[in-house]
């Protein structure tokens, strides 16, 4: 594996076990034996560390839900895999899911620069790809359906987002991940 691969690896490994906070440049070193400032050679900035995490989290993502989509065969089975696959690739790691989703919207104003462009052609390459399997299981008017895919996975993040706060304020929903799935598929797709 690549030095930039590992740290990548490391500092994904700190954050499912420690949180955000243990995400630093110095851990990253001790944990691969090798100085806060090699790790800064492939990563100067927090930013740049944060973009390539998000990029390849965002990629795992957009493989989860592609798979799940494919060979469906009719809209409504589409949109059931689509949530499903994707709140379970979410509920399962709700520190990446802070880290994909709401981390970049409240970091620090050091932290908020722009992306590079090359890190935000990568993150619409892939949501393209992830919406673009999605709305072509739905039909009909491609502009449209590419909106509906949109609303759709908007809908999926804003499940995840509620189970995340119960989490972290340790309140537990009154209702159960798999009933609000199913809740959620059932708004989404036309009654059969």
């Amino acid at each position: 594996m690549k030095t930039d691969e590992k740290i990548l690896k490391t500092a994904q490994a700190l954050l499912a076990s420690d949180g955000f906070g243990a995400v630093s440049f110095d851990a990253i070193g001790r944990a691969l034996g090798m100085s806060k400032q090699a790790v800064l050679y492939w990563y100067p900035s927090r930013q740049e560390l944060l973009a390539a995490m998000l990029g390849s989290w965002l990629a795992a993502e957009a493989d989860v839900a592609v798979t799940a989509v494919d060979g469906t065969d009719t809209p409504n089975a589409a949109i059931s895999a689509f949530v499903e696959a994707v709140a379970a690739f979410h509920l399962g790691d709700l520190d990446r899911f802070r880290m994909m989703y709401l981390a970049p919207q409240t970091l620090k104003v050091e932290m908020q620069a722009p992306m590079e462009t090359g890190a935000l052609d990568q993150v619409h390459a892939t949501t393209s790809r992830m919406y673009g399997a999605l709305a072509d299981c739905l039909g009909g008017d491609p502009l449209f359906a590419r909106q509906q895919a949109t609303s759709i996975h908007c809908a999926v993040l804003g499940l995840a987002l509620m189970f995340g706060l119960a989490n972290g304020i340790k309140d537990p929903l009154k209702h159960s991940q798999k009933d609000l799935i199913a809740a959620l598929v059932a708004r989404l797709t036309d009654p059969e």
